[in-house]
């Protein structure tokens, strides 16, 4: 689609500060999109073929909600350290390896979705971001879940569909993690750390499509206060 097809999506961009171009084979900003780097807060480049983001996303300093789902992308540019009002960072289905360094400026960050990429080595980039609740990064190609996670502030992680088979026990200090979501991995029922169990805030685990059967779950050295913790929360959802 050419300029003259996304003017009127610049106009309306103008007046509201969000601006969706998806689905218009993008591979590279258009040149008219540098202009509203002053105004948009919300900036979806969806199911496009970027395979790189350029270092002008570092100009959108407003942005609050960035979505560059289902391109093509290998990675993510420094520059996206400048977003720092960004709380919604959407990157699922891409070819992403590994997180810059940079993103750990993004303080205001509530919700990362890294569903489906091809992340081996756990973010810890997100680390220490205290707003942040959720962190997805679901199908990923992640092996272990290292002692350094555990200074994660989310109140859900979710790891399911990955190749996990480790989770440091120091997961149970995370202070704010109410959900933790690992089915389908290549757990282990002795990799399942008993302090998760014991002595964090944890209290929905999800197990699901492991190396063992659930019901050899119930038979874990501190199952029962989980369970408490577990229950406690579904009485007052009803």
């Amino acid at each position: 689609m050419g300029n003259s097809g996304l003017k009127q999506h610049y106009e309306t961009a103008k007046k509201t500060g969000t601006l969706k171009l998806s689905q218009h084979k993008l591979d590279e900003f258009p040149q008219n999109l540098r202009a509203l780097a002053p105004l948009l807060r919300t900036l979806d480049l969806s199911e496009n073929k970027f395979t790189v983001l350029p270092n002008e996303i570092g100009d959108f300093t407003l942005l609050k909600q960035l979505t560059v789902s289902h391109n093509r992308l290998i990675g993510l540019p420094d520059a996206l350290g400048a977003l720092v009002k960004l709380e919604s960072l959407n990157c699922t289905t891409n070819q992403i390896a590994s997180m810059p360094s940079s993103l750990t400026k993004l303080n205001h960050l509530k919700q990362v979705n890294l569903s489906d990429n091809r992340i081996s080595d756990f973010p810890l980039v997100f680390c220490g971001l205290r707003h942040l609740d959720v962190l997805d990064l679901s199908r990923n190609r992640l092996t272990t879940v290292p002692d350094a996670a555990a200074s994660l502030h989310v109140t859900e992680l979710n790891l399911n569909q990955n190749q996990i088979a480790t989770i440091s026990e120091k997961l149970a200090d995370c202070p704010r993690m109410k959900t933790l979501r690992l089915e389908e991995n290549c757990l282990q029922l002795s990799s399942v750390p008993v302090r998760i169990l014991k002595d964090s805030k944890i209290s929905i685990l999800a197990l699901e499509g492991n190396l063992f059967e659930m019901k050899q779950f119930a038979n874990l050295d501190g199952y029962d206060v989980y369970m408490e913790r577990y229950t406690a929360v579904k009485k007052k959802l009803y």
